[in-house]
């Protein structure tokens, strides 16, 4: 024991970097000078709000043919969203706050360029209390909805 020198540190063990560490510019130029392969990938749409988004096939399925194509909203329907809304004093970001959505979504509806979606409508019927579907299409929604 007498040997021992005090001012050297032994250490059994590296501790491995963590992952942030691996990914930093510093850690990858490193791994290029020795030679080491480096993978990267993209996740897809990583990182942002895709609530309502189209499946990837959406753009193939628009460039196909007339019978493979998407229903864009009634250009009645979007008429009367945007009167429905303009009657209740809204605007397109208020009406979209009051359903949750982005004011993007209000402006593709009320210019008619939306594909419906059937839970998009049915806030929006209630907000503008309106009938958007059906029928009696502007006619006013009752409240209390369906009786059973």
């Amino acid at each position: 024991m007498a040997e021992a020198d005090w001012d050297e540190v032994t250490y059994l063990r590296k501790r491995q970097p963590k992952a942030s560490q691996l990914r930093s510019q510093q850690a990858i130029n490193a791994a290029q000078r020795h030679g080491i392969e480096i993978e990267t990938s993209k996740k897809w749409a990583g990182g942002q709000n895709k609530q309502h988004s189209s499946h990837k096939d959406t753009a193939r399925l628009d460039r196909e043919t007339d019978e493979l194509h998407h229903e864009k909203l009634d250009r009645s329907v979007a008429q009367l969203i945007q009167q429905g809304r303009q009657a209740k004093g809204f605007s397109q970001k208020e009406l979209a706050t009051k359903i949750n959505e982005k004011p993007q979504i209000i402006n593709d509806y009320e210019a008619g360029r939306a594909i419906p979606n059937q839970q998009i409508l049915t806030k929006l019927e209630r907000n503008l209390c309106m009938k958007l579907r059906g029928k009696d299409k502007g006619a006013p929604l009752l409240p209390g909805g369906k009786k059973k």
